[in-house]
């Protein structure tokens, strides 16, 4: 078990790492167009209806990049959310 000190310091480096991931992001994931017709698109959901927008060969690996960081911003707020209970139960 880690002390509220120890979880405080937790919650300030993902705050941080958050922060930092925060100004280039996508959301959504990269997918083909089928076999017949080459080429990427980035599809997402807004309102529960799935969205697609054409990527540009140029764009591709920047989008993929995009994309991996929006990942990894909800891999971090899940832990800074962990951490945030934690400190919740051994500050009542």
């Amino acid at each position: 078990m880690a002390t509220p000190t120890q979880l405080k310091n937790r919650q300030i480096k993902l705050r941080r790492q958050i922060s930092e991931l925060l100004g280039d992001f996508l959301i959504g994931s990269v997918s083909t167009k089928g076999p017949k017709r080459p080429g990427f698109n980035l599809t997402y959901k807004v309102d529960q209806v799935t969205k697609s927008r054409h990527i540009r060969k140029d764009m591709e690996k920047q989008v993929l990049r995009m994309t991996k960081r929006h990942q990894r911003i909800k891999q971090l707020l899940q832990q800074l959310a962990d951490v945030n209970w934690e400190l919740l139960k051994v500050e009542e």
